[in-house]
């Protein structure tokens, strides 16, 4: 059994070299973010806390907290983002920029919105960019 980012893997024998390397690479960014002053300190360990996002790939852009399923860029648009609001709370919106879920005045709740917009089956980022994501996942429907 091995432990990454708080993940459990029950048997080492199955996970693959990439699969390990892809929750490495995930857990890297996240302790990197975890110290970070380009995002609400509080919003990332609340992000962190969450098992679901704690398997994508964090990242930052414009103090906003984003969520890939890709480790690399580009990244994938399919997960809501987190925006800091002007006097405090914060605004889910996405995947588009277009797009606006809601507003939350915690963390937490933020947290919880983006959870609940989750795309369906959506797992641990895979190790590469969101081109290759499509690949792999084009290949596994045929």
């Amino acid at each position: 059994m091995r432990i990454v980012g708080g993940i459990q893997l029950e048997d080492s024998s199955t996970v693959t070299t990439h699969d390990a390397d892809s929750l490495d690479v995930i857990e890297e960014e996240w302790q990197r973010l975890l110290s970070s002053d380009r995002v609400d300190r509080e919003l990332v360990q609340a992000a962190y806390a969450q098992p679901r996002l704690r398997q994508l790939f964090p990242w930052v852009g414009m103090w906003e907290l984003h969520f890939s399923r890709c480790t690399e860029h580009p990244a994938t648009w399919d997960v809501p983002y987190i925006a800091p609001m002007k006097g405090g709370g914060f605004l889910v919106a996405g995947p588009s920029r277009s797009e606006v879920v809601g507003p939350a005045n915690t963390a937490e709740a933020a947290v919880a919105i983006v959870v609940e917009h989750l795309p369906p089956g959506c797992g641990r980022a895979f190790l590469g960019n969101r081109h290759q994501l499509a690949e792999k996942e084009q290949t596994e429907q045929r």
